[in-house]
């Protein structure tokens, strides 16, 4: 886009002095964004020209004053050809910086990203999860890894940040990377939080993601049916590790916790509720909103069993959890043993708890989103839209069933 530069001189009637005259202001206009400042001139405002913009007459002051703006608007046009010369983008700050002498300090992108990352690594356990610092720490990787292949540099100055730099960058994520589609959205979501913090600071004047557009695709989320749970939870196992597996992710199914919550619970997290019985009160760490969940007496029944167990009491932990890594990696050997045709990990079972525990049974989808903890119940409904699709099933299963009897002959014969 090319940048549209005018220049005006006025008599700035808000500023008269005590003898009555005026300060003669300058005012830049760069793409609709101004900056103002004074000539170090007075005027009496009888002898000055707002349409010229210059003093009338021909006298000696008319002369200095009127020579003055002219050789200001020189210099001022000089110092757009100096940057466009620079390749540094036209914008009015960069105007301010050069007319007052000042040489714009250039902000490289790299080091503000690493800022902001390590103010992060100080918060993890505070306000972050270990987890957010990851995919800061890769989003940071991927930028670095994005400049040398693209430009064959190691940094960039703020400044030259602009929409084909944002758009290129998702295309080197979505090819060179390999990112799926919602993958390269979320690093490209976690650098325009770097972007946000230039605005916020005015190191730099637009938004390079002004005019960019990217959607996270809906996925599909894997979640068990009734005679699955029923498969594992009927299952003997052959080893402790695998029973151990078993039981943990079952209290998921019927809580709706996630991992990293399920590890973090304690028997403090256990008190009566509003009815009267046990309830888990605890918080999401991810989203740091309030999960209060009834427990189940299959949730109990899994409490009850490992109240002595060593882990529990020397760590202080209301199950003895192994690692996400590990649990993932057993309950892949679980569906293979109880022959279920699906990836199972442990977050299936907080899908599980959403769609097959509560919203098939009736549970309203407001109390179903209180106990999971979502701050949005949008969030939510990504689950009954689930349960669209098994109605949608059942009901094609039924119109076969039907379509074996008497009942459609019956009902040509009422119509």
């Amino acid at each position: 886009m090319k940048t549209k530069v005018s220049i005006l001189f006025y008599a700035k009637r808000a500023k008269v002095n005590a003898n009555g005259l005026f300060p003669i202001y300058t005012r830049i206009t760069v793409n609709g964004k101004r900056i103002e400042m004074s000539t170090g001139r007075f005027v009496d405002p009888s002898k000055w020209s707002t349409s010229a913009g210059k003093m009338k007459g021909q006298s000696e002051e008319a002369r200095s004053v009127n020579r003055q703006l002219d050789m200001l608007k020189v210099k001022i046009i000089d110092m757009q050809m100096e940057l466009i010369h620079q390749n540094i983008p036209i914008t009015a700050k960069a105007f301010k910086s050069k007319l007052l002498g000042l040489d714009e300090k250039q902000r490289m992108l790299i080091p503000i990203f690493e800022d902001h990352n390590k103010k992060i690594e100080e918060l993890v356990g505070k306000e972050y999860a270990p987890g957010t610092l990851e995919r800061y720490k890769t989003s940071l990787k991927h930028t670095i890894d994005f400049l040398e292949w693209k430009y064959k540099i190691s940094d960039i100055d703020i400044l030259k940040i602009n929409h084909a730099f944002i758009t290129e960058y998702e295309f080197y994520l979505r090819s060179v990377r390999n990112c799926s589609n919602n993958t390269a959205v979320k690093y490209i979501k976690n650098f325009g939080k770097i972007i946000k913090i230039c605005l916020a600071n005015n190191w730099i004047d637009k938004n390079p993601f002004s005019n960019y557009k990217a959607k996270v695709r809906e996925v599909e989320r894997v979640y068990l049916t009734e005679d699955e749970i029923q498969k594992i939870l009927n299952k003997e196992f052959p080893t402790e590790r695998l029973s151990l597996v078993r039981d943990i992710f079952l209290f998921s199914c019927f809580t709706g916790l996630a991992y990293i919550d399920v590890k973090n619970l304690t028997k403090s997290h256990i008190s009566l509720g509003i009815d009267g019985e046990k309830w888990i009160f605890t918080h999401r760490q991810k989203t740091e909103s309030a999960s209060k969940i009834p427990i189940l007496p299959v949730t109990q029944l899994i409490i009850d069993k490992y109240l002595e167990h060593p882990q529990c009491l020397n760590e202080n932990r209301l199950l003895p959890i192994l690692s996400n890594q590990k649990m993932n990696a057993y309950l892949k050997e679980i569906a293979g043993i109880c022959e279920i045709n699906k990836e199972l990990t442990f977050h299936i079972a907080r899908h599980t708890f959403a769609t097959t525990v509560t919203l098939s049974n009736g549970v309203p989808i407001e109390s179903v989103s209180k106990m999971l903890g979502h701050k949005n119940l949008r969030t939510t409904q990504h689950y009954a839209k689930v349960l669209d699709r098994k109605v949608s099933d059942d009901m094609r299963l039924l119109k076969e069933k039907l379509g074996n009897t008497h009942t459609i002959t019956k009902a040509k014969q009422i119509g």
